[in-house]
């Protein structure tokens, strides 16, 4: 465009600050203040790490110094404040790694079976649900180290049975307590079913530990009918502790369908396949999977200790169809075998789905299935 002589250029207003992030956006730019938010973010993430991981190293450090006696005449000092104080010092003590057994039994002891199996559940409960959101919030690469296999289980249980595994392991103590909350937190269940599920199915421990509590705090001062109140203590004791068992066997089996078995194997994931049929079965003319491990299920009762190096081992179990899978599952769970999962349709479904399998008894028995083994990379014809 060509000014005659002497116009003076034209002048425009200077863009608004809503024109400049409409411009930013149309072109694909984030708002200018997006970068501090994010560089704030990463401050205060790092500010969590810090401050958590100083709490932790601090309660572990002290831990075998921790005074009951001192922290319940610190708890009576502080009146009708006393129950807020003593469910906060609980919640802290859970994210911090301290022991919910000892806090338990404080709380029977101060506050009588009634109410201190409240205020003891709530506490745990609020100690859960922050560590939970710690985890979820920060993306704790530490609690993937730590819990590591274990995690995966944790996944794989979420997705299979969600509300009914957290119930599970609340009632069936396999993982660390304090632990299994921030692992939970890297899982994909919500928050309201945790919270709602941990606080349900943690109480019968609650309510054991928290009497037996109370129990020592009157066999202490000599209250009256300590001999009733002890004798219902140890019930309650052998009630939680026959809960496992009882829980094991209304819980719906694991199933584990065989094209998830194949592709895990395939994958190079670390899976025992136990193969729990007779030794004809194993070498007859159906076969089996690539690389199992035969033991029959009338001598997995005397030979389950030759299993001992599996325990934290993912461990697929198969039969003919899966009755007699089932009843291994149960046997194997019982002995403290952490991850066992019943091969679904055992060797019918194998074979109807076309997959590879062996016949004869296979040099490659007896293994543990890992990265790069043929059972891994079977792949039918």
């Amino acid at each position: 465009m060509i000014r005659a002589a002497g116009q003076c250029p034209r002048t425009y207003p200077s863009p608004s600050k809503s024109q400049r992030c409409l411009h930013e956006r149309l072109h694909h730019q984030p708002p200018r203040v997006g970068g501090r938010k994010v560089k704030a973010d990463r401050i205060l993430r790092a500010l969590l790490w810090i401050t958590l991981g100083t709490g932790i190293a601090v309660a572990i450090a002290y831990r075998g110094r921790f005074d009951v006696a001192a922290l319940e005449g610190w708890i009576r000092g502080a009146g009708v404040g006393a129950p807020l104080l003593f469910m906060a010092v609980y919640a802290l003590g859970t994210v911090l790694f301290l022991p919910g057994s000892v806090l338990t039994l404080a709380g029977g002891a101060l506050f009588g079976p009634v109410l201190g199996t409240f205020y003891n559940l709530t506490g745990a409960t609020l100690g859960a649900t922050l560590a939970f959101l710690l985890a979820r919030y920060l993306g704790a690469a530490w609690v993937e180290r730590k819990a590591g296999a274990r995690l995966q289980r944790l996944n794989r249980g979420v997705e299979a049975e969600g509300w009914r595994f957290v119930a599970f392991v609340r009632l069936v103590p396999l993982f660390p307590f304090n632990l299994l909350n921030y692992a939970f937190g890297l899982t994909r269940i919500r928050l309201g079913t945790y919270v709602l599920a941990s606080y349900l199915f943690m109480l019968p421990g609650s309510v054991a530990y928290t009497y037996l509590g109370y129990a020592g705090r009157e066999a202490v001062t000599g209250g009256a009918g300590l001999v009733r109140k002890a004798l219902l203590a140890l019930a309650l004791l052998a009630l939680v502790a026959f809960l496992p068992r009882l829980i094991g066997r209304l819980r719906k089996r694991p199933m584990l369908p065989v094209q998830a078995l194949k592709a895990r194997l395939a994958a190079g994931e670390e899976v025992l396949v136990l193969d729990v049929r007779t030794a004809a079965d194993y070498a007859g003319d159906s076969g089996h999977i690539p690389g199992a491990r035969n033991l029959p299920l009338e001598g997995l009762p005397q030979h389950i200790t030759e299993l001992g190096e599996f325990l934290e081992t993912p461990i697929a179990v198969v039969c003919s169809t899966d009755k007699r899978s089932i009843q291994a599952e149960r046997l194997l769970a019982g002995q403290g075998f952490a991850d066992v999962h019943v091969v679904e349709g055992g060797m019918t479904a194998w074979a109807r789905a076309g997959l590879a399998v062996v016949h004869g008894a296979a040099s490659g028995e007896g293994g543990r299935r890992g990265r790069g083994s043929p059972a891994g990379s079977a792949e039918s014809d």
